[in-house]
């Protein structure tokens, strides 16, 4: 049962009371993120996120870890594009203490000048290992590729030369500037009463003086084109995407059968034409990555760079297939169903469920029930799938990033492989 407050600052709380689970599973998530940082700021979300585990007025680092392995919990962070989340997992009876120690940390860091450098050396040493594993890394270079200078294109963990130089003062002033009440939800999931965590909470939340909200960032201008980033690789990882839909759009479920559709399991176009009947690569799929006002579809494919030019044109070909309608009801039955399953089973732990819940209310402002949920997947129809294909993969709106060594091949001028949508609808 979801339940919801919103406290007189505007902090708002959110439960989804579940039975049948021992487990409790509490967030404290901010609408901030690398996105609403300033170029010299780059990497101060990610920094600040890091730092509020470092010690309190009345916790050091050592005694919160303690405090949560004493009673087998889990004690986490994360830090995304646009937002930030701080959580516990615990066994019910030991809520209070998560409900406690998040709230310490939340509103009593300390920020201390010794673990702030500690945390420095960390984070250099997280950016420095950022690049080494070329399959994630290409993800990377192409939202910088996709978006430019714009701060969705920039890496979550900023840049070396910009967390060198962060101080005491800028991470204490942006927490002031960026966490407000109006930005702040409090979510929890599983077996727990909503009642008792707005009591829980909300004191302490509900004194924290109420502040106006920036005006948001403004939506990027995609860059189109071919990006290679030259280096020496067994193999080259390649990204190609196009424009896609932002959260919140009524056409989402579309755009996740598409997606399905295009490169969303081992029996999707992408993976059965590169790899299955051809076998150009092991690892391809594609991947949708929404934001608030704006978003991309990619593919990504590992291959050899003998290979790069026709896996791109496979890979637009079968786009351009979509966008003709060279789909059958069963491939879309199959697709409509896979996302089902992977929802239901996706929504068995406290976890998803909190997260499920809190991405329901900063993306649409309202909860979203599996039930509605099953019904638009299942809803979607050829024609829709067909139809936002050719908007979204339209010739000359496609980004490529290319990671690895080229030398000696050519892959200038991938376009639809010679078929464009008009050609292939008239010969299917």
């Amino acid at each position: 049962m979801f339940q919801k407050t919103v406290l007189d600052n505007g902090v708002r709380i959110l439960t989804e009371q579940r039975s049948g689970t021992r487990a409790v599973s509490l967030g404290i998530w901010v609408e901030n993120g690398s996105r609403h940082e300033e170029p010299r700021q780059g990497g101060l979300s990610h920094f600040l996120e890091h730092l509020l585990f470092k010690g309190t007025k009345t916790r050091s680092a050592q005694r919160i870890a303690e405090e949560m392995d004493a009673v087998g919990g889990v004690l986490n962070a994360f830090t995304g594009k646009e937002n930030t989340c701080y959580y516990a997992k615990v066994v019910d009876e030991h809520l209070p203490l998560a409900v406690d120690v998040l709230s310490d940390l939340f509103l009593n860091s300390v920020f201390d000048p010794e673990e702030i450098e500690r945390e420095r050396t960390v984070i250099l040493q997280e950016i420095a290992s950022a690049d080494e594993n070329p399959e994630d890394f290409v993800h990377d270079l192409f939202s910088l590729d996709y978006f430019g200078d714009h701060p969705l294109g920039r890496a979550v963990c900023g840049e070396a030369d910009t967390v060198s130089g962060f101080t005491r003062d800028d991470l204490v002033e942006f927490m002031a500037e960026r966490y407000r009440p109006g930005r702040v939800i409090i979510a929890g999931a599983g077996n727990l009463s909503h009642a008792a965590l707005v009591d829980a909470v909300g004191g302490a939340f509900g004194a924290i003086a109420a502040k106006p909200l920036q005006a948001p960032v403004a939506a990027p201008e995609p860059r189109s084109g071919l990006f290679h980033h030259p280096r020496k690789l067994g193999q080259v990882h390649i990204c190609l995407g196009a424009p896609a839909l932002p959260h919140g759009d009524p056409r989402m479920y579309v755009a996740h059968v598409l997606n399905t559709l295009l490169g969303g399991g081992m029996s999707s176009r992408l993976f059965q034409e590169i790899r299955e009947r051809r076998g150009r690569a092991y690892s391809v799929y594609s991947f949708l990555a929404p934001y608030r006002d704006t978003g991309y579809l990619g593919v990504y494919v590992g291959t050899k760079a003998e290979w790069a030019r026709e896996v791109m044109d496979l890979a637009v070909d079968e786009m351009a297939k979509v966008a003709a309608g060279q789909v059958t009801e069963e491939e879309l039955g199959r697709a409509r169903e896979q996302l089902v399953g992977n929802t239901l089973l996706g929504l068995e732990s406290a976890d998803s469920w909190m997260t499920h819940m809190t991405r329901s209310e900063m993306h649409r402002g309202a909860q979203i029930s599996v039930d509605e949920i099953t019904r638009g997947v299942r809803d979607v129809t050829l024609e829709a799938v067909a139809e936002l294909a050719r908007e979204l993969f339209t010739p000359g709106a496609l980004t490529a990033t290319l990671l690895g060594d080229l030398e000696g091949h050519s892959v200038d001028g991938v376009g639809f492989g010679g078929t464009d949508t008009e050609a292939a609808a008239a010969n299917p």
